[in-house]
């Protein structure tokens, strides 16, 4: 059974991993697995790694469907992709969450519903623990989604890895992580890396575009084809970015990390502006959200280009997350923030380049 109905990194109103059916791109990916499927040595562990907000969560539950439906070592000799039918019933009971077979290990909603708790609960994944000792409600496979590894403290990521280490039969772990390298070594050893690359951006514009019909909210084709080109090749972002004045805000962030290491002051100071005070909250998260896109994408595109190019960047990328939540915490101005952030950013650019 699913742990919690409760989705801390979902967007108001948009459809969830788990109702969606139709998966826009990673067709290699689908037949790596199906291949492994076939092959009957299916490993029991994989890592789904790649950027935020592609569809990794939506391939697992997709996964999930696939494996929690009668015979699917059977199914998979004939199948050309993961797709299950609307009507079928491993499909309905995982959108409605009511799955026996089914356990998803995420942040929780805390006793007071604002807010969730920053790590995933290490009774949490006990409990889970204790359920894959018993046996199947279905008698078939059992299949734990975790979304995402990074939200593991290591009290659960140990918790975890006992059950990857001797795993009982018939059972899957899929094991969503944005970082991969960042997981837990002894974790990341005892799985298959399943990698997904950023979409293109006609499929973050079709798949986009599929999400805001199901939200039925009106929507303009060319915003929403600009917010793809800054997605970089997230659809979540797109999401995000697709209003007219998150999507200006967007654009004029990444005029400046583009100029990168050239920097405008007034520019920047305009930005400052933009994101100060309680009106900027909702503005200063897409401007952190956007940096954070922009250096995870050049990190994700030059990561063969060995540590000494790479460092400047990653380096920026750990002091901006402790600085945003440093201001968020204790209330800070956040014009200081912005000043400072491009300063690091230009020195990182001229260092990385001349690496």
């Amino acid at each position: 059974m699913i742990e919690s109905s409760n989705d801390p990194d979902r967007l108001p109103n948009a459809p969830h991993p788990r109702e969606t059916l139709a998966l826009i791109g990673h067709q290699r990916q689908e037949k790596a697995f199906l291949t492994a499927l076939r092959s009957g040595r299916m490993h029991h562990g994989w890592l789904l790694g790649g950027p935020e907000g592609i569809g990794k969560a939506s391939f697992a539950y997709r996964a999930a469907r696939f494996m929690l439906e009668g015979d699917p070592l059977r199914r998979a000799e004939a199948a050309r992709d993961l797709a299950m039918p609307e009507e079928n019933g491993a499909t309905r009971k995982v959108a409605a969450q009511s799955h026996p077979d089914l356990h998803l290990l995420r942040r929780i909603a805390k006793p007071d519903g604002k807010s969730f708790t920053s790590n995933i609960p290490v009774d949490l994944v006990r409990r889970v623990i204790d359920r894959f000792g018993s046996s199947a409600g279905e008698g078939g496979w059992r299949v734990a989604i975790v979304d995402s590894a990074e939200d593991l403290d290591r009290p659960g990521a140990n918790a975890l890895l006992k059950l990857l280490e001797e795993p009982p039969p018939r059972c899957l772990f899929l094991i969503v992580a944005h970082a991969p390298g960042r997981v837990l070594p002894t974790i990341r050893s005892r799985c298959r890396l399943l990698a997904f690359e950023p979409l293109g951006e006609d499929d973050v514009a079709k798949a986009g575009g599929i999400a805001l019909e199901r939200m039925r909210l009106p929507y303009d084709a060319s915003a929403l084809e600009r917010a793809a080109s800054l997605s970089e090749g997230s659809v979540k972002r797109a999401l995000t970015y697709v209003d007219p004045e998150t999507l200006a805000l967007v654009e004029a962030v990444r005029a400046r990390l583009d100029a990168l290491p050239a920097i405008d002051l007034t520019a920047l100071l305009a930005l400052g502006e933009d994101v100060a005070g309680r009106a900027g909250e909702a503005d200063f998260a897409v401007m952190i959200e956007t940096v954070q896109g922009w250096l995870g994408a050049h990190l994700y595109a030059h990561a063969a280009a060995g540590p000494a190019r790479l460092a400047p960047l990653a380096e920026v990328w750990e002091r901006l997350a402790r600085a945003a939540n440093e201001v968020e915490t204790y209330n800070l101005d956040r014009r200081p923030l912005v000043m400072s952030l491009f300063h690091d950013l230009s020195e990182a650019v001229s260092r990385s380049r001349a690496a």
